[in-house]
């Protein structure tokens, strides 16, 4: 009798890419799948994508100049000059350096890695490259790029499939990221410790004995 498998559940991520505090929840939650998958658990993670601001150009601006017109100079500056945040989970955000734009194309790309199971380290990238690395995630060449590093191949995923799925998310009443739901209906907001996410999985997770 075999009393090591588990059987496959999935945590429901919803999330956007230029969200830091997606990124840092995102961290936190990957500690704790790797910490699960290492008891034998079968753990998936379902991208459920969500536009902060689905009308930014793709273009991309400063983010500087976001949070001066939404907190004013002084703020802004304050926020810029900030290399602290998720420094404890091991991040490197540098507000400085981070080009806001719009996420819809980077979301269809972690849709498309999703599709070959590489959907995590396709996120991971993405969140990096655009608070560490300062990159344009909505640049088409960035995005190929980013894709042929993570080994995802292009297409698989149109742009009125990701206005479905946005849609449905916005039908589903989520207002704000990231939100995470675990199979049996638990659900965590906002950026919690691996230990909470540790918690969540080992309600939702327990062996199957033959």
């Amino acid at each position: 009798m075999e009393t090591n498998r588990t059987a496959k559940h999935r945590v429901e991520f919803f999330y956007d890419l230029v969200c830091v505090h997606s990124y840092l929840g995102f961290t936190r939650l990957s500690r704790a799948l790797e910490q699960y998958r290492k008891t034998g658990a079968e753990v998936d993670v379902v991208f459920r994508p969500f536009q902060l601001v689905p009308n930014e150009p793709a273009t991309g601006r400063p983010l500087f100049e976001v949070h001066r017109e939404g907190f004013g100079e002084e703020m802004a500056r304050t926020i810029s000059q900030d290399r602290s945040f998720g420094a404890q989970d091991g991040l490197d955000v540098s507000f400085d350096r981070a080009v806001f734009t719009n996420t819809f194309d980077a979301h269809r790309l972690v849709a498309a890695a999703a599709e070959q199971g590489k959907g995590e380290r396709m996120a991971e990238r993405l969140f990096r490259a655009y608070f560490s690395d300062g990159l344009n995630i909505a640049d088409a060449e960035t995005l190929r790029t980013l894709s042929e590093e993570v080994g995802v191949r292009p297409g698989g995923v149109s742009a009125e499939v990701l206005r479905e799925r946005l849609d449905r998310v916005h039908e589903a009443g989520v207002t704000s990221v990231p939100l995470f739901i675990f199979d049996g209906g638990a659900a965590l907001s906002g950026a919690r410790s691996t230990d909470a996410f540790l918690e969540a999985l080992g309600q939702i997770v327990s062996p199957v004995a033959d």
